[in-house]
């Protein structure tokens, strides 16, 4: 393994939330957030089926001991359940450059609780890239606006609420992640919090009376493209990666990498959503990548 594994499945991870957040902003918004949670997370359970029975032999993690199984489901209900119901509840109020962004603040979270709950280390070096990579792409996403002088805050305070508390989910659930996957392989550790994911949000679902709004995802074709690709992108190589990440380096290292998607996701979103590219935002880029340059020193 390269001495820098856990940082560039930091990376990739980033990438792959990239395409995630842009899939399902569309799909959140045409059949919403609480259908798209369930049926990318049963899509996602496809593909680890896949994965298992080729890569590891089995189709199910039935080898894994008692304590991966209980803080991994403990991080699938913090971390999907409530953590992603909130960040994919903020899509159908903002964009998913505005959310990404309030999902920055997930790192800082995680590295408090992984210093709390594990004894890791965070070097001052690790806390000047985090500190740059934050501010980097705070620059990438935020814009001043005021009104008589006075400032006005331009986006619903609905959704930054929610992607708060999407951001504080994330946080909480990679520490769990990391505690409880240890030595045990990643893909098979993500597929258990996926498989307390769909579980979480079936009862959610129940109880909240949405299982016609799940049907009527099914059937709309633009959000199931929109969903596969998100699902493929997102709980099942993205969040493999992020595994991949948390075994090989320190949760507030690789959750500040995985913060970067709004770095990223400038160019799609330009080419794909025709969003004008401004210069404070490639200047944001380029912090964010000084930021990340300093964790590879």
């Amino acid at each position: 393994m390269s001495e820098f594994t856990g940082e560039f499945a930091g990376l990739a991870t980033a990438i792959c939330w990239t395409a995630t957040a842009m899939s399902f902003q569309i799909a959140s918004r045409r059949i919403g957030s609480v259908s798209v949670n369930l049926i990318r997370l049963v899509l996602a359970f496809v593909f680890y089926l896949i994965y298992s029975k080729i890569f590891l032999n089995q189709w199910l993690p039935l080898d894994a001991p008692l304590k991966a199984w209980i803080y991994l489901s403990i991080s699938g209900l913090i971390g999907f359940v409530l953590g992603d119901y909130f960040l994919f509840k903020s899509y159908e109020f903002i964009s998913s450059k505005i959310s990404m962004l309030i999902m920055t603040l997930a790192p800082p979270v995680a590295a408090i609780l992984g210093w709390f709950m594990m004894a890791e280390k965070f070097s001052w070096m690790n806390t000047l890239g985090m500190l740059l990579v934050l501010g980097g792409v705070s620059l990438v996403v935020l814009k001043k606006e005021s009104s008589n002088g006075i400032r006005q805050m331009r986006y619903p305070l609905k959704g930054i609420l929610f992607a708060l508390l999407g951001a504080i989910g994330q946080g909480v659930g990679a520490v769990f992640s990391k505690i409880g996957m240890g030595d045990y392989d990643p893909f098979a550790s993500s597929q258990i919090r996926v498989i307390t994911g769909i579980i979480g949000f079936a009862l959610m679902i129940t109880l909240m009376k949405r299982w016609g709004m799940v049907q009527k995802g099914l059937s709309d074709r633009k959000a199931s493209r929109a969903l596969i690709i998100g699902s493929f992108f997102g709980p099942f190589l993205g969040v493999s990666l992020g595994m991949v990440a948390f075994k090989f380096t320190s949760v507030g290292v690789a959750s500040t990498l995985m913060a970067t998607v709004p770095v990223f996701i400038l160019l799609p979103s330009h080419l794909i959503l025709k969003e004008r590219l401004t210069l404070r935002e490639v200047i944001g880029a380029l912090v964010a990548v000084g930021g990340i340059a300093i964790f590879f020193l």
